[in-house]
This record gives C-alpha cells, sequence and structure tokens, in this order.
C-alpha cells in the first residue's frame, strides 16, 4: 500500500475549475475531484498539463501550482504560492 505523503488532510469534492498555463493563454475547464490546504486533484481531458500552471477555482483566488504526478486524465498538483 502506498503511504499518504500529503502534509494537509484533504477533502474529496466535484467542483468546477479552470486551468490557464500562461499569461494571455485561454482557460480550459477542469474538475477538482479532491483538495487540501497543499494542493489538487484534477481531471482535465485533452489537455497537455505543463510543468507549471494556474488553476482558477469557482471559490476563492487563482492558484500557482507546479504539477505532482499524472496518470492518464487525472493528476495532482502542489500549490506553490
Amino acid at each position: 500500500m502506498l503511504a499518504n505523503r500529503r502534509q494537509s488532510e484533504r477533502r474529496q469534492c466535484r467542483n468546477f475549475a479552470k486551468i490557464q498555463f500562461g499569461t494571455g493563454s485561454l482557460p480550459r475547464d477542469c474538475t477538482i475531484t479532491d483538495i487540501s490546504q497543499g494542493g489538487v486533484k484534477v481531471i482535465a481531458e485533452h489537455i497537455d498539463i505543463p510543468a507549471e500552471f494556474t488553476i482558477i477555482l469557482s471559490e476563492g483566488r487563482p492558484r500557482q501550482c507546479r504539477l505532482a504526478w499524472r496518470i492518464g486524465h487525472e493528476f495532482g498538483a502542489q500549490f506553490v504560492d
């Protein structure tokens, strides 16, 4: 079994959000499936995720992220701001 390396408790959800890859790029739709103080787990189809990006949550401010892992259409990201 894999060890849980998270530093804060995660909360499962099903929130719609946007992901933006750089200044001036158009935001793309995604779904957040869980969130913690340290990061998010996201589902995004047909998107090649760069190492760093911005996630625009439906509530709150945009967050700068770093890609942590990816399996198919799901990926995890660490908040870096």
